[in-house]
């Protein structure tokens, strides 16, 4: 009895916790209700509902996953979510209506836009407060973070113009005028390539980093739809950058791009308002929030078909995968 007894003591205490790590989980941003909704990646049923600040949007996870960042807007701040625990650690105040945001590689900074106040926050993860702010166009949006953490891009709605930033001078380098209204980023994984959707003029801008110039010029022409309609705001790549994928807003399609001559192979008809975008890690589904239809499209990247679309609640925004 002894023997049984301190055999179950040492068991005890030498049980290391496993913390939850690419659990196959769907994180989904709704705007309106305030909540970070949790889906199981198997039969996409809701596991959990996360209460935020208002207007969570942007979604990131950090490089082991083991935290979610929220850009939450009206919240003025970003919250922080435990991914094992479901449940918000932290509020992180980055300044006024943060809207969309990158991860230095290392995960020791958060590049924040802050849309009215016309600047690019940059903000120390260890220390949890500004380290700097740099001045941009009227109503930053989109931010991205080069490869090796050397240079964030940031659009600029209003300007019409990509802000290419130096992260140790923090100081923009130089302007890009790109399409009307510019939203979101894609990078290629040789960093030399970066896709800017722009919203108004209904085209995504293709940038040569290097040259820092814009090179080329992709349009979109679903069957049905006029051309105010078609608002190409969330983009991302496959993981061999063979094919890149973008919402078309307020055209309901979500467009599918061959990379190497920069045309439209297919549309898919998805939700109303197509917005957030995100991937599996093996390329297999592609996920669609859909901000009217409050849904999510659930795409399978190699038929190109919509296979399920699943309600999740008010205003979808963004998702992402934890695989």
């Amino acid at each position: 009895m002894k023997k049984q007894w301190l055999v179950t003591l040492l068991a005890c205490a030498f049980t290391v916790p496993v913390l939850a790590k690419e659990t196959g989980n769907i994180f989904v941003s709704l705007e309106q209700a305030k909540t970070v909704v949790v889906l199981n990646g198997k039969d996409f049923s809701v596991l959990k509902k996360i209460p935020t600040s208002e207007q969570p949007r942007a979604l990131q996870f950090n490089a082991d996953k083991t935290l979610l960042y929220v850009a939450c807007g009206d919240g003025n701040s970003v919250n922080v979510i435990d991914v094992a625990k479901l449940t918000v650690v932290d509020k992180l105040r980055v300044g006024e209506e943060p809207e969309i945001f990158d991860l230095s590689p290392d995960d020791k900074f958060l590049f924040v836009s802050n849309e009215d106040d016309s600047e690019l926050t940059i903000f120390d993860l260890t220390k949890k407060q500004k380290a700097a702010t740099v001045e941009v166009g009227a109503e930053p949006e989109g931010v991205l973070v080069s490869h090796d953490g050397k240079i964030v891009y940031v659009a600029s709605e209003v300007a019409n113009m990509v802000h290419v930033i130096d992260v140790e001078k923090r100081e923009v380098l130089t302007n890009i005028v790109v399409g009307n209204r510019p939203r979101r980023f894609a990078l290629t994984q040789d960093g030399k390539t970066l896709f800017v959707s722009n919203e108004i003029g209904g085209t995504v801008s293709v940038i040569d980093t290097e040259k820092r110039e814009v090179i080329g010029e992709i349009k979109f022409e679903p069957k049905g739809f006029k051309r105010e309609v078609i608002t190409p705001v969330d983009l991302i790549l496959s993981t061999d950058d063979k094919t890149l994928f973008v919402t078309l807003g307020r055209a309901n399609h979500v467009a599918v791009v061959n990379t190497a001559d920069l045309t439209v192979k297919d549309y898919i008809l998805v939700g109303q308002r197509a917005w957030g975008l995100g991937m599996k890690r093996d390329n297999s589904l592609l996920f669609v929030a859909n901000g009217l239809s409050d849904d999510i499209s659930i795409i399978n990247a190699q038929t190109l078909k919509v296979e399920k679309s699943v309600p999740v609640g008010k205003t979808p925004h963004s998702v992402v995968v934890d695989d």
